[in-house]
């Protein structure tokens, strides 16, 4: 399948969906924070119907902590108790089809109903935790503890903050392709696989430092990760339109 490309130095390289978007969140204070893993080892943990994407050559695991408000279904007001909560995401990147996207090991949430659903309606392997994320000046100090019934433990504690000026990646560079993603992969219990559209305006990133005291949340998959990432940024916020997913044809 051919991908039809926007003519533009940075963001989304292909149209966003033309059916309605079912829901609106806003995603503050993301740290994300990269480290590279040899393919063979991420390989395995990739459903068969998926290509691993790689950076000449190279695979990485993403771990981005952040928190969400403004989570709103197309037609309702956002709803204060179930709107806006911590969220923490493990990631690889994939493509089908020629669309790159995400693929998501694990994602950590401080709402448990909105686990539920997005279990349920999204095929993602939420997890509920135990979680915080605050203020500190101009930076972040997040901590997260999982705590859903049955599913391994994992812990993040770190501060992260901002620590260069604001810039929008470059197409082709290794900030664009961790970053400029438009779209999802989840798999079914029956091994069927679907992608979820989403569209924001270009990633404001800045590089970023980070501390952390606490970082297992990739030990579950059987990857263990350095204690210092390999490339570190920050965005203080972004405005996401979100797609039901959809099955994808193999």
């Amino acid at each position: 399948m051919s991908t039809t490309l926007i003519p533009s130095e940075h963001g989304r390289s292909w149209p966003p969906p033309s059916s309605p978007w079912v829901m609106k969140q806003v995603w503050h204070d993301l740290l994300f924070a990269h480290w590279p893993v040899p393919v063979e080892q991420l390989r395995p943990l990739i459903p068969p119907a998926l290509q691993l994407d790689t950076y000449d050559g190279q695979a990485w695991i993403g771990v981005v902590p952040f928190r969400m408000s403004g989570i709103r279904p197309r037609w309702l007001p956002a709803l204060p108790w179930i709107s806006a909560f911590p969220e923490l995401n493990v990631r690889t990147y994939v493509t089908a089809n020629n669309k790159p996207g995400v693929w998501f090991f694990s994602l950590d949430a401080a709402n448990p109903l909105v686990v539920a659903i997005a279990r349920r309606w999204y095929h993602l392997p939420y997890f509920h935790a135990r979680m915080s994320c605050r203020e500190d000046g101009d930076g972040i100090i997040y901590a997260s503890h999982r705590r859903h019934r049955g599913a391994p433990p994992a812990a993040f504690i770190g501060q992260y903050q901002p620590s260069g000026p604001i810039f929008q990646a470059t197409r082709g560079s290794l900030a664009y392709w961790f970053t400029e993603r438009y779209c999802l992969y989840a798999v079914d219990s029956q091994r069927r696989l679907f992608r979820g559209e989403i569209d924001h305006p270009p990633w404001p990133l800045q590089i970023a430092d980070a501390r952390f005291a606490t970082q297992t949340m990739t030990l579950p998959l059987g990857v263990s990760l350095p204690a210092t990432p390999a490339f570190l940024h920050f965005s203080r916020r972004q405005d996401v339109r979100i797609w039901s997913i959809q099955p994808v044809a193999e």
